[in-house]
């Protein structure tokens, strides 16, 4: 009796189908990994800038209770705003500062959703909005504005 022997292995097929799942495994996992960095760069830019409430805070007492120049004088809260500013992106549109002697406000562009700012002023507003930088309409933020919008 002639026994038949069947070499061992696994067929091209079963081998593009192993691949072909092991692909789309990946994409998931990739999408979902871009997804998170996005989120991981707006919570940067609004801890960021909740420091920077904090910091002007420190100015405004430190400075004869007046928030003049808070965006740009050393001990305000440009650092804050440079490190907001790097966190979603680090260009001149994504972030934007203003102060008066009276109330300062600053805001700055998300990185998950572009069509969203977070702003914070001496009011105590934090919030997080549909809007932009530098533009116009509802929820732009620019020009001189010292509160959120």
């Amino acid at each position: 009796m002639t026994k038949k022997f069947r070499k061992a292995g696994f067929t091209l097929i079963e081998l593009l189908v192993v691949i072909a799942i092991i692909g789309v495994l990946a994409s998931v996992v990739l999408a979902s990994l871009n997804t998170a960095r996005g989120k991981g760069a707006d919570s940067a830019v609004k801890s960021n800038l909740a420091n920077a409430r904090a910091q002007a805070e420190l100015y405004y007492d430190g400075n004869t209770n007046s928030y003049a120049n808070v965006c740009t004088a050393a001990g305000g809260i440009s650092e804050s705003y440079a490190a907001a500013n790097a966190a979603n992106g680090g260009t001149a549109a994504n972030a934007d500062c203003n102060s008066s002697a009276t109330a300062w406000a600053m805001a700055a562009q998300l990185v998950a959703d572009t069509t969203q700012i977070h702003c914070v002023d001496s009011t105590g507003a934090s919030e997080t909005m549909t809007g932009n930088i530098g533009g116009s309409g509802a929820g732009a933020f620019s020009g001189t504005a010292t509160v959120c919008p």
